[in-house]
């Protein structure tokens, strides 16, 4: 260990961007197990690992299997890391690492940090490829626990149950499970056979998956209540949000999630609405976390003329992963920063021709601690635009079962105990971004986790 002043930080190979562009292959080759062992090596074993302690949210045993991948400890590496998270090698790939577990660690200020994603996710990748199995004990107990949504949240939640030995139920709306991990990240950051490994683990540990089946329209919520001894809801945050703009609503506007569910639903074999088809058209994206960087290098693999990222704030004040920005920038995109939209722009035909930004600056911070934002007047410019994406953020749905069990909300997002996850109703629990808003997929593994804790206290009195 501690071999950070003679190793110097590699990042995992990538496919160059003019061939990648053509197809939605994953664009990451990782790690070797030399090559992990390699850059374990790095880690300096902190007595007070921030990565860990300040970094992770699910309070991942980091420098633990960093030390068994330096040692090529594989079969112990793959159980450490599997042990408090539900599915590594998917947040070894989709985290923004600079702003999590990387972000804290020592070796970030000077040295660069240890990859620790991409050796994450390279652990588990080789553990599954050498035979390595999760020790699930099946179904041993009499308690039955609904989970409703398949995403993050709910996944992490069953996960853990399930390593109890109590039962799970999983309803999930849509036709595959995974929710956004399957609908809405490309294939070319999380391959879709990595996601449906994990469900068919599950499905071995004793989980029965119910899909296509929404709950307050082919099941009643109040069934699920009186049935099983408890329900998880991680039905996340999926209403995207819309700029108050006149004309918002075109048929050339798409919203993210519309845009990414159409294009992945067309991977995987149904028919995609024609109006969802760019190709050869100037794509515009507004916003700049990694939900529009999914969407622009997704315009980019659809055939789009050209695709146009406008951003509110600078490349420094991007709320997404750091990674994700360059890799667009490396297959074509184009980025206009400060600037925020005021009119979306539709000829007399009713054809979408534009968008009119105005030139910003920042400011003083505010109350969350980023910098506000500020217009600079007569700034009116325009972008031209055949199709305009919104990726603005997303709110929670409105459940109308959820108030007729009584259980609170607040602004849509529900109520719920910070050390336990329950919500107000007894017998029902919540977690990920249905409590907390959109947020990171580790944040609401970390939620759904607790969550199971919480439940087997209160179904096993341990």
């Amino acid at each position: 260990m501690q071999n950070f002043i003679h190793t110097n930080r590699q990042e995992p190979a990538k496919h160059p961007a003019p061939a990648r562009v053509l197809n939605f292959d994953e664009i990451y080759r990782f790690y070797s197990l030399s090559q992990a062992a390699s850059q374990a090596e790095r880690c300096i074993q902190c007595g007070d690992p921030f990565c860990t302690a300040l970094g992770c949210p699910l309070g991942n045993c980091i420098p633990q299997w960093l030390g068994a991948i330096a040692e090529r400890d594989l079969k112990k590496a793959f159980l450490i890391s599997n042990e408090t998270s539900p599915f590594p090698e998917v947040l070894g790939r989709i985290c923004p690492h600079t702003h999590v577990c990387e972000g804290a660690c020592t070796l970030n200020d000077g040295y660069g940090a240890v990859s620790i994603g991409a050796i994450e996710a390279s652990i588990s990748d080789l553990g599954f490829a050498a035979g390595l199995e999760l020790p699930f004990p099946g179904v041993t107990r009499p308690q039955k626990v609904a989970v409703i949504g398949s995403g993050p949240a709910g996944m992490s939640c069953a996960h853990f149950l399930l390593r109890a030995g109590i039962g799970v139920e999983m309803f999930e709306r849509s036709l595959e499970p995974g929710g956004l991990l399957t609908l809405g990240i490309p294939n070319f950051k999380l391959d879709k056979s990595i996601v449906a490994r994990r469900f068919d683990i599950l499905h071995k540990a004793g989980l029965k998956l119910h899909l296509n089946c929404e709950i307050g329209r082919d099941k009643p919520f109040a069934e699920l209540v009186e049935k099983f001894d408890a329900v998880f809801l991680g039905v996340g945050a999926t209403a995207g949000r819309l700029p108050k703009l006149a004309h918002e609503r075109h048929g050339s506007v798409f919203l993210a999630m519309e845009f990414l569910g159409e294009i992945q639903g067309r991977l995987l074999g149904r028919k995609m609405h024609r109006r969802f088809d760019v190709r050869g058209k100037r794509v515009v994206v507004l916003g700049g976390g990694d939900t529009a960087m999914d969407c622009v290098r997704t315009a980019i693999r659809e055939g789009a003329e050209s695709v146009t990222c406008v951003y509110r704030r600078d490349e420094a004040n991007m709320p997404g992963s750091l990674k994700e920005y360059h890799n667009a920038v490396e297959e074509g995109v184009t980025f206009f920063f400060h600037r925020a939209p005021t009119k979306i722009i539709v000829d007399n035909d009713g054809k979408l021709t534009g968008v009119e930004v105005l030139q910003t600056c920042l400011a003083e911070p505010g109350p969350d601690g980023r910098r506000q934002v500020k217009e600079v007047p007569c700034s009116e410019h325009c972008i031209l635009a055949d199709v305009l994406i919104l990726a603005l953020g997303f709110d929670v749905e409105e459940f109308p079962f959820l108030q007729k069990a009584g259980i609170h909300t607040r602004h849509r997002r529900l109520v719920i105990d910070k050390d336990s996850g329950r919500t107000s109703h007894p017998k029902v629990f919540a977690g990920g971004d249905c409590h907390l808003g959109a947020d990171l997929a580790v944040t609401a593994a970390a939620e759904g986790r607790r969550a199971a804790f919480a439940i087997m206290e209160q179904l096993l009195g341990q």
